[in-house]
């Protein structure tokens, strides 16, 4: 089954904020970006199925490519940087993010989730997902699950998750 994995576009935040689970708007550039997205995503139409977080951001752009039906899973969610949320990282006082930072792999935020934890409920999607009958399924979501996608597909580890995820309104094939 292949999966367009299609990450959502600019938030409407501060640069530097910590926003993950937080379901913020979009920036002001949501209509050049969205348009963008939708001419790169044409060349992976059509689709069996769609899905979406059912963050606004995530959602807004799953509707402007034409999936007013997608279906919301909350699986799909970016991480919950639990007492983080919406705060500047660098205006941040909890101590156990300088532990964090250190691994951001394995340490869950304060009040939050370990990117294992992430992992796990993105498997969980993918794993109900693989027995359906589908041939092409486009996700819309976050770099957080669609870094957990790509390493269920095999396409990075650990050691290099993140040199797989899209920029803002990108999207990265898989095949799983």
């Amino acid at each position: 089954m292949e999966l367009i994995l299609v990450r959502h576009t600019t938030p409407n935040v501060p640069k530097g904020t910590c926003y993950g689970f937080s379901d913020v708007d979009v920036a002001p550039t949501f209509i050049a970006e969205a348009s963008e997205t939708l001419k790169n995503l044409k060349q992976y139409l059509p689709v069996d199925k769609a899905f979406t977080s059912p963050l606004q951001r995530a959602v807004k752009l799953a509707e402007f490519c034409g999936f007013k039906d997608a279906e919301k899973d909350d699986r799909l969610k970016e991480m919950n940087m639990g007492e983080w949320e919406m705060q500047k990282y660098e205006e941040i006082k909890d101590p156990a993010i300088q532990d964090w930072y250190r691994d951001y792999m394995h340490l869950p935020a304060t009040g939050g989730e370990s990117f294992p934890d992430l992992y796990r409920r993105v498997k969980e999607f993918l794993d109900e997902l693989k027995s359906q009958p589908y041939r092409r399924v486009a996700v819309f979501a976050h770099a957080g699950p669609i870094v957990c996608a790509a390493m269920y597909a095999g396409l990075c580890t650990e050691d290099n998750p993140f040199s797989v995820a899209p920029t803002f309104g990108g999207i990265l094939k898989i095949t799983i």
